[in-house]
C-alpha cells in the first residue's frame, strides 16, 4: 500500500468510527506480515540475520546484568499464527533480545521531588518525571510491564527511548543488534495482541519469562529498514489526515453552532463566513446526497420568513449526532419564542384564553366544594427571560391547569405490601427520564394498599423530574402513580394536549432558574417550577406550533437515520478495504 492509495481509500472510509486509528492498526499489521513492502531476493535471508543476531547477542550478554535465552534455533513454522514470506523466520522475543531490566532503579515520587529534574524518568507508559542523574545513555527500546495499558491499549505499549535517561521498574529495558532492529520490534510489538502474554486482570502483568516467548516474524536485515520507512511515511501520513479531519469537524462545528444561532438572531442575519465557503467545496457522496436531499426541503420551512443564510448547510454539516441535538433543541427553542411559524392577527390573544382557564377552574372549585386558590403575584415584564410577540402572554403552570407533586407515603417504598398481585401502574423518575416525551414504561404496579397511600394521575399528564434526574420530562400514555420525586401537570380542557408544554421545559431543562426569576435557590422543587414563566401562545397558534414542532422533530430524526447508515456503511467499506489489501 503506497500513500496515493491510503488517501483514496481514506476518502471512501473518512466517516467510518476512528478511521484513521483503525488505518493506523492496519498499516502496522500489514509490516509485520510482510504485506506492506515488496520482498528482494537479493536480501540477506532472515535465518543468516538470526545466526548473526545470536553471535551477537552472546557478545553483549557478558557485558551486561542480563539473563540469556538457550534455544538457538528459529521457531517450528508448524506453531506460527500467520502466513510470512519464505526469506522471513519465526523466533522467539527472548532469542533475539537482551534484557537490560537488572540495570533498572526504581525511585519513589517524594525522593524526586526532592532532586533536579534534568533527565527523563521513564515508566511503564513513557517519560512521567525528570531526574538528577541517568541509568542509560544509548537508544533502547522500553516496554511497559504492568498496568491497564497492556490490555486497554490507550497509549503505545513499546517505545524508544533515547539520550540520557533513567528507567523505573515499570518497564521492560531491552537491547539489540541495532537501532533499527529495536524499531522494528517496536513497531511488531505495537501491532500484536499481547493478553495471552499478560496475567492478572485487576493488576495486568507481563514479566519477563512471558515477554520472552513472544512470537516475532524476522525479516531479513534490509527489508527491516525499508518496513521501518515506510511505516514511518504512512503513520506521517496518517497525522496528517487526522489533522485535516480535525479541522474539517472543527469548521463544522462552528458552522453548525453559527447556523443555528443566525436562526435565533433577533437582531438580524450575519454575512455568510468565509468557512462556509470552503465547507461547500466539500463534496458529498451521491448516496448522502439523496438522502439529506429530502431533509432539505423540510428544513426550508424552518422560520421561512427569516430566511437564515445557512439554513441549506444545516444537513450536509449534521456530521454528529450532537449536530442533531443542538438541532433539536434550536427548534423547541424557536417554537416557544414564537418563531417558529407565523403569527396570525386573527387569533384570540392568550390574554383572552388565561380568562377562559381561571373561570373554569373557578367553576370546578365552586362544585367542589374547594377554597378559592392563592394567586400568584402579576408576572414582572422586566424580569422576564424575553420579549414575547403580540398576542403571546406569560403565565404559570398552576394558571393552566391541575399541578401537583406526586404521592407515595408509606415507607419503605419498596415494601412488598404495596406491590403484591398489583394492577395499577407506577412510574419513577427513571421512566420519565428515558421516555423520550412519551411515558411507555413503569417500574412496578401498585396494590389497593399501594394505591390508597399514592394518587393515580391520567393518560396525558406531563411528568417531570424534580430528583435524581431534575427536570426531564414525559406524557403518560397511560394512567399511573408516582412518587413525591414527580411532579404532573394537566392541562386545562381547552388544550389539546400537554405536548407544548412538554416540548417547552425541554428547551429550558439547562436554564430552569432563568425563567423562576423570583427564587434564588438553585435547586429544583414544586415552587421554583410554579414560578416558571411559561411562554404561552394563542390557542390556534399552539396548535400550528405542535404540528411544525412534530414534523420538524422527524426530520430530525430522519437526519439521525442517515447518520447512522453513513456510518454503517463507511464501516463496511473500510472493513472490505482491509480484507482486500490482506487478501
Amino acid at each position: 500500500m503506497n500513500p496515493a492509495q491510503l488517501l483514496k481509500h481514506f476518502d471512501r472510509i473518512a466517516e467510518a468510527p476512528d478511521a484513521v486509528p483503525r488505518l493506523r492498526r492496519f498499516i502496522l499489521d500489514l509490516a509485520v506480515r510482510g504485506k506492506l513492502v515488496e520482498q528482494n531476493p537479493s536480501d540477506e535471508p532472515a535465518a543468516e540475520l538470526f545466526a548473526r543476531i545470536q553471535t551477537e547477542k552472546a557478545k553483549l550478554e557478558k557485558n551486561t546484568k542480563s539473563r540469556g535465552v538457550v534455544l538457538k534455533k528459529p521457531v517450528p513454522p508448524r506453531i506460527a499464527p500467520f502466513q510470512i514470506p519464505v526469506s522471513w523466520v519465526w523466533v522467539t522475543f527472548g532469542q533475539v533480545m537482551i534484557s537490560r531490566d537488572g540495570e533498572r532503579v526504581p525511585v519513589s515520587k517524594e525522593e524526586r521531588n526532592q532532586r533536579e529534574k534534568v533527565y527523563d524518568y521513564y515508566g511503564a507508559s513513557g517519560a512521567i518525571d525528570k531526574i538528577d542523574g541517568y541509568l542509560f545513555d544509548k537508544p533502547l527500546l522500553l516496554i511497559g510491564e504492568d498496568g491497564a495499558n497492556l490490555i486497554n491499549r490507550s497509549t503505545p505499549i513499546a517505545f524508544m527511548a533515547r539520550g540520557k535517561y533513567w528507567v523505573n521498574n515499570h518497564a521492560h529495558v531491552l537491547d539489540g543488534i541495532s537501532e533499527q532492529f529495536l524499531k522494528f520490534v517496536e513497531l511488531y510489538i505495537n501491532s500484536i495482541d499481547l493478553k495471552s502474554y499478560v496475567t492478572g486482570t485487576a493488576q495486568p502483568k507481563m514479566n519477563q519469562s512471558k515477554m520472552n516467548g513472544i512470537l516475532i516474524a524476522l525479516p531479513p536485515e534490509a527489508e527491516q529498514k525499508r518496513i521501518v520507512a515506510k511505516v514511518d511515511e504512512l503513520m506521517a501520513l496518517c497525522d496528517q489526515l487526522e489533522a485535516a479531519q480535525s479541522k474539517r469537524e472543527q469548521r463544522r462545528d462552528r458552522l453548525v453552532t453559527a447556523s443555528l444561532r443566525q436562526l435565533q438572531d433577533e437582531e438580524g442575519l450575519a454575512p455568510r463566513r468565509q468557512d462556509a465557503k470552503e465547507e461547500k467545496q466539500e463534496s458529498l457522496t451521491p448516496r448522502r446526497q439523496a438522502r439529506q436531499g429530502n431533509c432539505l426541503s423540510s428544513l426550508a420551512s424552518l422560520a421561512p420568513w427569516r430566511e437564515p443564510v445557512f439554513l441549506q448547510d444545516i444537513p450536509r454539516l449534521t456530521t454528529r449526532p450532537e449536530h442533531i441535538k443542538a438541532l433539536r433543541q434550536t427548534i423547541l427553542s424557536l417554537a416557544v419564542r414564537g418563531h417558529l411559524v407565523a403569527q396570525d392577527s386573527n387569533d384570540e390573544p392568550a390574554t383572552d384564553l388565561l380568562k377562559q382557564i381561571q373561570a373554569e377552574k373557578a367553576q370546578l372549585l365552586k362544585v367542589g366544594g374547594r377554597k378559592q386558590e392563592t394567586g400568584l403575584p402579576v408576572v414582572d415584564l422586566k424580569k422576564a427571560p424575553f420579549n414575547l410577540p403580540t398576542g403571546w402572554a406569560w403565565a404559570r403552570f398552576s394558571e393552566l391547569g391541575t399541578f401537583g407533586r406526586g404521592k407515595s407515603k408509606h415507607r419503605p417504598r419498596n415494601d412488598a405490601m404495596l406491590y403484591d398481585g398489583g394492577t395499577h401502574l407506577f412510574i419513577q423518575t427513571g421512566d420519565v427520564a428515558r421516555s423520550q416525551g412519551v411515558i411507555r414504561t413503569y417500574t412496578k404496579k401498585y396494590n389497593e394498599a399501594g394505591l390508597a397511600q399514592s394518587m393515580k394521575w391520567p393518560a396525558g399528564t406531563l411528568c417531570i423530574t424534580i430528583a435524581a434526574n431534575i427536570a426531564d420530562s414525559g406524557i403518560l400514555s397511560f394512567d399511573a402513580c408516582f412518587p413525591d420525586s414527580v411532579v404532573g401537570f394537566i392541562p386545562a380542557s381547552m388544550f389539546q394536549s400537554a405536548r407544548y408544554f412538554e416540548y417547552f421545559v425541554r428547551t429550558t431543562k439547562e436554564n430552569l432558574l432563568a425563567f423562576a426569576p423570583a427564587t434564588a435557590q438553585k435547586n429544583i422543587n414544586l415552587e421554583i417550577l410554579n414560578a416558571v414563566l411559561i411562554p404561552l401562545p394563542p390557542l390556534s397558534e399552539q396548535h400550528r406550533i405542535v404540528a411544525k414542532v412534530d414534523e420538524l422533530m422527524a426530520i430530525c430524526d430522519q437526519l439521525e437515520a442517515n447518520l447512522t447508515t453513513t456510518q454503517a456503511d463507511s464501516r463496511r467499506l473500510l472493513e472490505a478495504v482491509l480484507r482486500d489489501a490482506l487478501a
